[in-house]
């Protein structure tokens, strides 16, 4: 498949890193020639500088004969003629453009993206992204990280063990019998900073941080047996409230629980702007790390603390003043993955990283095969993938036990008739059933084939 990557920056090499991975002809457009230059030198990809919406620049990078454009520079209004100049001059079939205002995304202007208007096929809006990952981490709190599947009914579940943890030192395959009844199921565990898919008769330790794909009914009991509990978020202060957090804030005041938030923003446009489009939350002018402000918020009540700024460092030092202060669960926006490692030091309960987040959401519009949901893990290490199976994939009629799958692979769950299963050797893959696969990095071209035969991308 030929694609043009327009946007070399975090998400658009993040994509370009992907589809390159996977051999497909990958050409990235920016206008910085470092950016371009650090593309081209790093990943097998072309690259041309240049104005992704001008058509000269267009022709230059092939889109003559390319397949799909992913528009996603940091300009709405240049994603949005670029896909425009890819349909009207040279007929590009499949075009994804990044949208951030929040005006664009209004679904009272949806007509706005048909073929015969603005022709965009999929839109993709990282903020509004990030607050759903954030309603998420406020969902499950004693999580590092989470994500739904199969409609809703199945959930990845990101749970560190510590020293209390009652399964210490237990092997996968003993855990399975003593909790026979439960729909849950460790798909990945990093240890000492290396994620692998386990073995049957690996254990757990102290330290590791188990990727566990359970269904949504048993997720509070998957995290009992971890030894945690889980506690109700009714006090949440948000620091940073520019696009992310206004959209955070307005996914608050939307849930069905009354939950009381506060945002404290530094810069005084954002603050009046979040403050006129908030009805029930109490915005505050002022530095995110200033204690005494921190105070007034009421940090030390606070049951979370989202820093969702738009500096990485900001965020952690945030969520770290906010431990200090006194609150339960602290969660920190960082884009950069280096500083993940930092979490654990720093006393940090979570992290949401927009960037991959955004980079999930399109490869799940890019993938061949009838995918549903693509979710990416850590620096791009692995994917959970959820696809139906076609009669031309070679799983097909098979029992889980005969399917060849790489070591890198291990099932999550299947949906037989919008029923969520627990996996296990005897049971048989028919076509149209759900499966989610978690794949390291290099076992997703696999996983691809098996999914499929034909190409049914279009």
């Amino acid at each position: 498949m030929k694609v043009i990557i327009c946007g070399a920056g975090q998400v658009g090499w993040q994509i370009a890193r992907h589809l390159s991975g996977e051999l497909n002809d990958v050409t990235v457009v920016d206008s910085n020639p470092d950016l371009v230059r650090r593309a081209t030198e790093t990943l097998d990809v072309q690259g041309i500088a240049g104005f992704a919406s001008y058509p000269d620049v267009l022709e230059r990078a092939g889109a003559r004969d390319a397949d799909m454009i992913i528009a996603a520079t940091y300009s709405d209004e240049v994603n949005m003629v670029t896909c425009q100049v890819a349909h009207s001059v040279f007929g590009i079939q499949r075009k994804i453009a990044r949208l951030r205002s929040k005006s664009y995304l209004n679904a009272i202007y949806s007509d706005l993206y048909r073929r015969e208007h603005l022709p965009i096929d999929v839109v993709i809006s990282p903020e509004r992204e990030v607050a759903a990952a954030a309603m998420r981490r406020l969902s499950a709190p004693a999580a590092f990280d989470t994500e739904v599947f199969m409609g809703g009914m199945a959930q990845l579940v990101g749970l560190s063990v510590d020293e209390e943890s009652p399964i210490i030192n237990t092997p996968l395959r003993q855990l399975t019998d003593l909790f026979s009844t439960l729909r849950a199921i460790v798909v990945g565990i990093r240890r000492e900073g290396t994620l692998f898919a386990p073995e049957p008769g690996d254990q757990i330790f102290a330290g590791d941080e188990c990727y566990v794909f359970c269904h949504v009914d048993d997720v509070s009991r998957t995290i009992e047996v971890f030894g945690k509990t889980q506690k109700k978020q009714d006090r949440v202060v948000i620091v940073g409230g520019g696009n992310v957090g206004l959209e955070v804030a307005r996914a608050l005041e939307e849930h069905k629980g009354r939950i009381h938030a506060k945002v404290v923003e530094r810069d005084r446009r954002n603050a009046e702007r979040a403050a006129e489009a908030l009805e029930r939350t109490i915005v505050l002018h002022g530095d995110g790390l200033d204690a005494a402000l921190l105070s007034e918020a009421g940090i030390d009540r606070a049951d979370a603390m989202l820093a969702v700024t738009d500096d990485d460092r900001t965020n952690l030092l945030a969520a770290v003043r906010a431990k200090a202060a006194g609150c339960r669960l602290a969660i920190a926006l960082i884009n950069d993955p280096t500083l993940v490692a930092l979490m654990g030091p720093l006393g940090i309960d979570a992290y949401i990283n927009p960037r991959a987040t955004t980079v999930s959401s399109i490869l799940r519009h890019i993938r061949h095969g009838r995918v549903r949901q693509v979710y990416s893990i850590g620096d791009a290490e692995a994917e959970v993938i959820e696809a139906e199976v076609l009669s031309t994939s070679p799983m097909a009629g098979q029992r889980l036990r005969d399917i060849d799958f790489p070591e890198g692979v291990l099932v999550g769950a299947v949906s037989k008739d919008g029923k969520v299963v627990r996996p296990n050797g005897e049971l048989r893959i028919e076509e149209g059933d759900v499966i989610a696969l978690f794949a390291m990095a290099d076992d997703v071209p696999e996983v691809e084939r098996l999914m499929q035969v034909s190409i049914d991308f279009f």
